[in-house]
């Protein structure tokens, strides 16, 4: 009961501080309140998030939208009207395959055509195609990031193409191939001198240019972007580059692989679409391993047999040269380069004995090429696809089944290069490291950008080193 009597008079105080508490949480509440409407309408006039000076906490604006990416255009699934009504009862299977196959034989034609007209037409499809494939990679990131209310960086992304190809054509190619072209004239000797200066200036123009688009909430997309811009310049625009200096060391260079990676591509897919069963790699599942062994084994041998006829024309295998003589360009040369001479090899032991038994000879005449054709269509059909390979994950990570639509049955003009930009680093750095030799042509194009007393001075040290070991009579 004491218990009971003392508990009773507390009572009412429990209450009453329970009232009080009660009160006191919404008094919080009615401020919390107030202070959330007071920073909406900061937020209103600042805009949101204005004491951010970065995206990194928001995920949403920073993960790109691959969803967004469906509604680019696919050129496998794109069927021609002509052809649509031509084929209108044929399974979607067998009508891809027309189709793929009508438009192979268009760009093989083609790709006749530009080799008929002579090594300038190839230099400028070559520029075509990489100004289109760098199109469609940008498309592609800008799509992603949904960066189309953003200032400037479409204009930012050609402006460092235009970059980029100065820088790799400007100084190299012209200075080695044209500097003949180019000393006539005192603005153009100019811009050879001091092309490097050029090119960084230009450069720190779209990078100060960058800075200053940075927009607020959005800096983890621009640099996004400027990363984007930058690794498709170093896919296109330096394999172009490649591909054009492999041209100038004669046209061969350029056909032969070119042409195996094609090879390869037909052979590969006839192989796969006829006989294959065996999965090859998950990134892409439609190529198969018989499709990969009989496209190699064909390329090896269509390759070789390429190689040979077209060692026999000097208009293939010459390299690509300005003659001041004639003021043009000159693809005839005598001798022609050793590569391309036909050359006595004898055969091993054993096989020299089966061929003399069968009335053969010890030893046969063949173009050293031949045999480097063995190792380019090598590396075109085991390592070539891999470039494809390379751009067929980077399709599924975005979700996406073509780069463009620009050729149907095809897709884009990436998914049919991107094997070439791979095939043509390997061809530059064949022909630097087992076929390349000191050009006295390039040698004669630098001298003509010195000035007249250099030349004279150069003129003199070369007669007094000729006369010193007696390669020339005094």
């Amino acid at each position: 009961m004491a218990t009971q009597e003392e508990a009773l008079p507390n009572q009412p105080e429990g209450i009453e501080g329970g009232l009080r508490k009660r009160l006191t949480v919404a008094g919080n509440v009615e401020t919390a309140a107030t202070e959330c409407a007071e920073a909406s309408e900061q937020e209103a006039v600042d805009g949101p998030n204005s004491e951010l000076d970065s995206d990194d906490d928001h995920s949403s604006l920073v993960e790109p939208k691959v969803e967004v990416l469906s509604s680019l255009p696919q050129g496998t699934d794109h069927t021609p009207h002509v052809l649509a009504c031509l084929l209108p009862d044929l399974p979607p299977r067998w009508r891809n395959w027309v189709i793929r196959g009508v438009f192979t034989w268009l760009m093989i034609g083609f790709f006749c055509l530009i080799i008929w007209v002579g090594p300038l037409a190839l230099m400028a499809t070559t520029l075509v195609v990489q100004v289109w494939c760098f199109k469609e990679i940008i498309n592609i990131g800008y799509t992603v990031y949904r960066m189309h209310g953003l200032p400037w960086f479409r204009s930012l992304s050609w402006w460092f193409l235009i970059t980029s190809n100065y820088f790799f054509y400007g100084e190299s190619l012209v200075a080695d191939y044209f500097g003949v072209i180019f000393s006539k004239s005192a603005l153009l000797r100019w811009s050879i001198s001091y092309h490097r200066f050029i090119s960084f200036f230009m450069y720190i123009i779209g990078f100060v240019w960058f800075v200053l688009s940075l927009k607020k909430r959005y800096y983890m997309r621009q640099f996004s972007l400027f990363a984007w811009t930058h690794v498709a310049l170093l896919i296109v625009v330096t394999q172009s580059y490649l591909i054009i200096i492999n041209i100038f060391q004669g046209m061969i260079w350029f056909i032969v692989p070119v042409s195996m990676i094609i090879i390869n591509d037909v052979m590969a897919y006839m192989f796969g679409f006829f006989f294959g069963k065996t999965p090859l790699i998950q990134l892409s599942p439609k190529k198969t391993w018989e499709g990969f062994i009989g496209g190699g084994i064909s390329t090896v041998i269509l390759g070789m047999l390429m190689s040979y006829v077209m060692c026999q024309f000097s208009f293939f295998t010459c390299p690509v040269e300005y003659s001041e003589a004639a003021d043009s360009l000159n693809f005839y040369c005598e001798p022609p380069p050793p590569a391309f001479v036909l050359t006595e090899y004898s055969l091993p032991p054993s096989l020299a004995r089966i061929s003399c038994m069968m009335g053969g000879s010890e030893s046969f005449l063949m173009y050293p090429f031949v045999f480097h054709s063995v190792a380019l269509s090598l590396f075109s059909s085991v390592i070539g696809p891999f470039g494809g390979f390379f751009a067929s994950g980077f399709k599924r990570a975005f979700k996406i089944k073509d780069f463009g639509d620009v050729i149907p049955g095809h897709g884009g003009m990436m998914d049919r290069f991107d094997c070439q930009f791979l095939m043509a680093t390997f061809v530059n750095v064949y022909i630097w490291s087992f076929i390349s030799e000191v050009s006295p042509q390039k040698l004669l194009q630098k001298v003509y950008l010195m000035k007249p007393d250099q030349q004279l001075q150069m003129f003199n040290l070369l007669q007094e080193s000729l006369l010193s070991r007696g390669i020339l009579q005094p």
